[in-house]
This record gives C-alpha cells, sequence and structure tokens, in this order.
C-alpha cells in the first residue's frame, strides 16, 4: 500500500492478533521492546510532531522511526536528534493517510519521563499516536477521521480506559499536541464517555 493509499473518508481499522492495524501502511521500526509481564496497553497518548519542525509532508519521520534519518540534512536534526532513537506506534499524516511503526503489543518509545496520575512508566502501558502536526497549526479534518476510527479499533481490542495527550503526562517537558488539538471533537467522534479524559475538563 502506498503512503497515500489510504483514503480518510473510508477509514475503518481493526487491530489483527499480533497488533497491527488493518488499512494501515507497515514500517517496521527496531525501536521497541517486550511490554513488562503482564503489562497490557490501557492508555492511549496523542503526540504531534514534524520534522523540521513546521514542516510537513516528507519522508523525515519515517526516517527518524526507521533510524535512518540524515542527521546531516539540516541544523534541527543535527542538534536535537543526532543518535536518538525514538519511535510510535502510529503516525496520522496530514492527508489522513495511516503508518504503523510497532505492533500494539510492543512497547514502543514514545512518552519518554511520563507519569499518568502517579503510574510512572507510560511507555509500559500505553499506544502512542503521533498527528504530523504542530503546536501552531490546527490539524485537519481528514486526520481526525483517521484517528477517531483508530481509537475506536485500538479500544475493541484492548482494554484501554483513558486518552492523554502527551503534555499531559510529561508536563513541563512537553507541549504536544498542543494547543490545537480538539479533544472534544476526539470524544464526539469516538463517542467514549468522559472517563475516557480525564484530562479534558481542566484543559478547558
Amino acid at each position: 500500500m502506498s503512503r497515500h493509499a489510504q483514503s480518510a473518508a473510508s477509514s475503518v481499522f481493526s487491530i489483527d492478533a499480533q497488533g497491527w492495524a488493518d488499512g494501515a501502511q507497515r514500517l517496521a521500526s527496531p525501536n521497541f521492546e517486550a511490554r513488562p509481564d503482564g503489562a497490557t496497553p490501557t492508555l492511549i497518548v496523542v503526540h504531534n510532531i514534524s520534522l523540521p519542525p513546521d514542516t510537513f509532508g516528507g519522508p523525515e519521520i519515517a526516517d527518524l522511526f526507521l533510524n535512518r534519518l540524515d542527521c546531516d540534512a539540516h541544523p534541527y536534526f543535527d542538534t536535537y536528534l543526532r543518535g536518538v532513537r525514538v519511535s510510535a506506534h502510529f503516525v496520522i499524516h496530514r492527508n489522513g493517510t495511516l503508518e504503523q511503526f510497532v505492533s500494539c503489543d510492543e512497547r514502543a518509545w514514545h512518552a519518554g519521563l511520563s507519569s499518568f496520575f502517579g503510574r510512572e512508566r507510560c511507555n509500559d502501558f500505553s499506544i502512542g499516536i503521533e498527528l504530523e502536526g504542530s503546536d501552531t497549526q490546527p490539524f485537519e479534518p481528514a486526520q481526525y477521521a483517521t484517528l477517531a476510527p483508530l481509537v475506536r479499533a485500538i479500544a475493541a481490542r484492548y482494554p484501554i480506559d483513558a486518552l492523554a495527550g502527551h503534555s499531559d503526562i510529561a508536563p513541563g517537558r512537553k507541549t504536544d499536541p498542543g494547543p490545537h488539538f480538539d479533544w472534544a471533537r476526539l470524544q464526539r467522534e469516538t463517542q467514549l464517555g468522559d472517563a475516557f479524559f480525564p484530562y479534558l475538563h481542566a484543559r478547558t
């Protein structure tokens, strides 16, 4: 499947027995490990990412997650990303295209130092979804059209009980998905109850 093959208008996903989403382009990252014994995903973490910052549409996000980013190509890469090994389970591009880099059964390296209501090491029990975007610009309707059914598919496969932003679980260190992310829209479109959005009213 090409990067542009998945139409946001027809986004219907399911997560298979190995933790991969049907309908996503699979780009297997080496940056993962097994979850701790007994750990299962209960949290979805929403991020934003753009490389270079506020630049959209290139291959750099995938290159970063696949450890093939040319850090000589831009000063930002050289300063902040040289030698960095990170990943997320999913990336949703501006046109709604969905890529998956790590099985949901595995521990992706997306949250870093983090805490969810006192529970540390959020990577152990979370699934990370990156939206191609930044703190300075609104997200595209096509991205929400992919995100909502993806969240529903993940929640149908795993005992998800909460969604959070990266800034919620790493306050002061991270700001994404940023002020333009519409949490109320995500709740409407997923039809999940208030309990799934423990930070929503604190933001508004």
